[in-house]
């Protein structure tokens, strides 16, 4: 079989770029970014809700059809070109350049979840309280109807439900967040989450202020002790009355929801969440290996590694739960809730009930900080390597590196005080379902797999990854990468609008300009796939066919070194007619 020559990439020097001092360094970096809070509040509600351990079916082939994939895909390009998101296009197909400056609007918008590590250490800091303010109804801040774990049992949610709220809740949105009546009203800043915020981006300038040498050395601590804290609360939540009820709900396969589509959907998007793909978060940690580095292996691995992570949380999440239905006496899907209400009011409610309830807070709220930690700083250094690659002279030198990483993590505080406002929480809602929605991402891997899988060529991507890792991938990632992904993405693209829904936070009805303004979020990354392509079009110079057969092959193809020629030689005729 005639393979063309693959041409290597030049490496770079440390003080150039720089790379992972070891191999665990860029194990532990890319599991910390992999593994994070989606694993452990997001995985077990879906489990759950759409139909128990039914739900691993189809998780379980959008993981093998789509998430191991579009991990390989990324993976490999960051460290075939040795370059951040951006810049690497250049290398591969410089038409689709603007796959990279999407997913950088993407990662800006992802960003903005450092309000979930904010929260947590907010609640870590009150977890050492003597008696857990979410507990009981005798603080300032509570209301007549609030209700205390002690009193909130079955008899008490069944009289006058709708009158009742929980302490737990009342903590939530009274006491941290200071709840205004929507968007509109964003009130003054809280001053202890912005204190926790402030300690969140101090955090992450420290871990990253170095590049990737600082990055790994953080990673040592950061994805190593939530595992611990994992595994606590496993033996514990084990161990609990009640708690093989929650595991249960957690399992009991309900064949039927199969059949609803939605199902299907809410799987493949989970795993384009968990798995990192379509962010260029895993293409920067690509770019920072050694060429001949087994990233073909280190794929495998590291997907069995999340999926197992998910599928464990779950019974840490549920083992709790069904022990507080069981000690209130209610059924485990009264006291289930999804997302930011599973993490900050069911399961505080539930160590609450615990003996020493202190200390299995602290536990919980430790994990998710870190878990949050490590996602975001990875996420930051992604953004400042790939704008670090596009102005290579200007901010890579030692110290304008750090000067440019300070200036922009203080640009970033500043603006995220916004998100601990009074009308925080309606802030971060809407970023969180328009700016990094599943329709963004979709399109960027339908995009990403069009560019890569044909017009570069899947077969040149697959010698590649045997010349990097003595291993050809299977014909399956090829299949994937030209027909599975972007068959899938467009069927999920399509079912997104056609079964769209305005975003609502209990019964708050968004304004029309917010609506606007979630929209613009979402086509701010999408549109950027063929605005770039089309500017490229349209001053490169040659006829139409020749621009296209230009801008789709390696900057490094003779063929660009002839359009420089032409362009050279245009403007040099332009310059003497000037003269003239």
């Amino acid at each position: 079989m005639n393979r063309q020559r693959i041409k290597k990439q030049k490496p770079r020097s440390d003080d150039d770029r720089g790379q992972w001092a070891n191999k665990r360094e860029y194990i532990l970096v890319l599991a910390g970014d992999v593994v994070g809070l989606g694993n452990v509040w997001r995985f077990p509600y879906l489990c759950y809700k759409n139909g128990g351990g039914a739900f691993l079916v189809p998780y379980g082939l959008f993981a093998v059809f789509t998430g191991m994939p579009l991990f390989l895909l990324e993976i490999s390009m960051g460290q075939y070109t040795q370059e951040g998101f951006i810049t690497c296009w250049t290398k591969l197909c410089p038409l689709a350049k603007g796959i990279g400056f999407g997913e950088l609007m993407i990662l800006f918008c992802n960003i903005t979840n450092i309000v979930l590590e904010v929260w947590a250490l907010f609640y870590l800091v009150f977890s050492f309280r003597s008696q857990l303010p979410w507990a009981t109804c005798n603080n300032t801040w509570n209301t007549a109807d609030c209700l205390d774990l002690q009193m909130f049992n079955s008899t008490n949610m069944t009289t006058n439900h709708t009158k009742w709220t929980s302490a737990a809740v009342e903590f939530w949105e009274r006491r941290m967040l200071g709840m205004s009546g929507g968007i509109e009203e964003l009130g003054s800043v809280r001053w202890e989450l912005a204190l926790c915020l402030l300690a969140s981006w101090v955090i992450c300038y420290f871990s990253i202020w170095k590049g990737v040498r600082s990055t790994g050395k953080a990673a040592y601590f950061t994805a190593t002790f939530p595992y611990l804290m994992l595994l606590i609360l496993l033996v514990r939540g084990l161990t609990l009355p009640g708690a093989s009820e929650g595991i249960y709900y957690y399992l009991y396969p309900d064949i039927n929801r199969l059949a609803d589509l939605e199902v299907w959907i809410e799987a493949g998007s989970q795993i384009l969440f968990s798995y990192s793909v379509t962010a260029g978060v895993l293409k920067v940690l690509g770019s920072y290996n050694d060429y001949k580095n087994n990233c073909y292996k280190d794929c495998l691995w590291l997907c069995l590694l999340n999926s197992g992570t998910s599928f464990v949380a779950g019974f840490v999440v549920f083992s709790v739960l069904g022990f507080m239905a069981h000690k209130q006496g209610v059924s485990v899907d009264t006291v289930t809730e999804s997302g930011p209400g599973l993490a900050f009011i069911a399961y505080p409610q539930a160590t609450a009930l615990m003996p020493l309830p202190q200390f299995w807070t602290v536990c919980f709220f430790l994990m998710l900080m870190l878990l949050a930690v490590d996602t975001h700083f990875i996420a930051v250094e992604s953004i400042f390597t790939s704008v670090s690659d596009l102005f290579p002279t200007l901010l890579r030198a030692p110290v304008k590196h750090e000067i440019f990483v300070l200036i922009s993590c203080i640009s970033f505080f500043l603006l995220h005080l916004t998100l601990v406002t009074e009308g925080g929480i309606y802030m971060y809602q809407l970023i969180e379902y328009y700016g990094a929605t599943r329709i963004c991402m979709n399109i960027i891997a339908l995009t990403e797999c069009l560019a890569l899988g044909w017009i570069f060529g899947a077969d040149k991507l697959s010698n590649i990854i045997e010349d990097m890792t003595g291993h050809r991938p299977s014909v399956f990632f090829k299949l994937c990468w030209k027909f599975v992904v972007p068959l899938l993405s467009l069927m999920s693209v399509v079912l997104y609008l056609v079964d769209y829904q305005h975003l609502k936070i209990n019964d708050y009805v968004y304004p029309d300009w917010a609506y606007a303004l979630g929209w613009t979020m979402t086509f701010s990354s999408v549109v950027m796939v063929p605005l770039w392509a089309a500017g490229l079009m349209c001053f490169t110079p040659g006829t139409f066919r020749q621009r296209l057969s230009v801008l789709c092959r390696p900057a490094e193809d003779p063929a660009w070194q002839r359009g420089k020629m032409l362009e050279e030689r245009t403007t040099d005729e332009l310059i003497l007619a000037e003269r003239t």
